[in-house]
């Protein structure tokens, strides 16, 4: 086909694809839009001109006119890499009208909609981020914890001792704020939200704390209203225990808990020890703590067998007060049988509460082989030895 057939071919698709065919087929042929919207001015004044250019006419390509074209829009691109550190587009974000400012800038005739095409052309496409990185290095150890926390839970599961994953979910605003995600509703009644996003115009913030039995598919969410502590974890594990596990578990000698290495269940968190061995005391139980190695939270299995679940089951719903974002989580479900119970922990947890060495040195720490600052044993104080 010679120009003209090919242009009113093009311009024909165009139309039929409706509402962003122009540079949807623009992208797919190379041609460009000049090109497709003159197509569709023949089509419509039903002639077709007869100008056909001779090959190798009409105006160069501007990469013909300027060989470094390319290397310069990269540069400005990648600064860091490429080109200069103290471009003025460094610190900025990123859009073809901008280049297209900074080019001309340069003494350069060019229009956005070339800079588009070049960018399409170097394979360049518009993205948003990905989470991703863990960290800048990885922990030498981290896949001998893995396999350890895997070896002790399946040991602990095959004699029937309950083995639970821990974590704090996110926080969230009470009140009558934006949730994201869509859900179904009558069309043109959406809930109506507050136009900021401000603490003070809702009821708090809900802190949901989790203990999720890895064996049963079962878990406990306990939702503060004050502060994330190591007294506040302790206390949702308390409850888990009380709520489900003792119900389930009669008799258990030992409890397995699996938790992040940071947070109010931290490894290197004395109070969560502390009240750790509180707990071992009053259940009689030995607890003990496998952490994951730091920046692994997302292998933590209440992240992806929980917490995922709940943000799915309220996606697009206004936690407008405590009793909606209880509703909420205990009425998550899923195909694979999962079933929460949530209650409501108005206790006032103070932070900043020291622990004495005094404490630490009567707990009956007994601390692993294997990576001992991640890995132990809290035994309860009135056993005997």
């Amino acid at each position: 086909m010679n120009e003209q057939q090919r242009r009113v071919l093009v311009a024909a698709e165009a139309r039929s694809v409706g509402r962003g065919g122009i540079q949807r087929l623009a992208r797919l042929t190379g041609m460009s839009r000049q090109s497709i919207y003159r197509g569709l001015s023949d089509l419509e004044a039903g002639c077709v001109s007869q100008r056909v250019r001779i090959p190798g006419g009409g105006r160069k390509r501007l990469r013909e006119h300027q060989p470094d074209l390319v290397a310069r829009i990269e540069s400005l691109i990648e600064p860091n890499v490429r080109g200069d550190p103290q471009s003025p587009l460094r610190w900025t974000t990123l859009s073809t009208r901008k280049l297209e400012a900074a080019l001309q800038q340069d003494g350069r005739q060019i229009s956005y909609h070339t800079v588009a095409n070049l960018l399409h052309e170097l394979d360049y496409t518009l993205q948003g981020n990905r989470k991703g990185s863990e960290g800048t290095v990885d922990h030498p150890q981290r896949d001998a914890q893995f396999r350890y926390i895997s070896e002790q839970a399946s040991s602990y599961r095959r004699r029937r001792v309950p083995v639970i994953s821990v974590d704090t979910k996110k926080k969230e605003l009470v009140g009558a704020f934006k949730n994201g995600g869509r859900r179904w509703l009558p069309k043109g009644k959406p809930d109506a939200v507050s136009v900021h996003d401000f603490p003070h115009l809702g009821e708090g913030k809900a802190i949901p704390y989790g203990a999720y039995d890895i064996a049963r598919d079962r878990a406990v969410v306990n939702v503060g209203v004050t502060h994330d502590t190591a007294e506040f974890a302790v206390e949702s594990i308390r409850r888990w225990w009380r709520l489900d596990g003792k119900q389930h578990y009669r008799g258990a000698k030992r409890l397995l808990i699996c938790a992040d290495s940071g947070g109010s269940n931290g490894n290197r968190q004395r109070a969560w020890k502390l009240h750790l061995q509180a707990l071992s005391d009053e259940t009689g139980m030995a607890v003990t703590v496998c952490h994951y190695p730091p920046g692994t939270s997302k292998w933590n299995k209440i992240e992806h067998r929980l917490f995922s679940f709940i943000s799915l089951n309220w996606r697009g719903k206004p936690l407008l007060n405590f009793e909606t974002v209880i509703n909420l989580i205990g009425g998550t479900r899923t195909r694979s049988g999962l079933k929460v119970k949530a209650i409501l922990d108005t206790h006032q947890y103070e932070t900043g509460v020291e622990t004495s060495d005094d404490e630490i040195d009567k707990l009956r720490l007994k601390r692993h082989k294997i990576h001992p600052n991640w890995n132990y044993t809290l035994l309860p104080r009135d056993l005997v030895p």
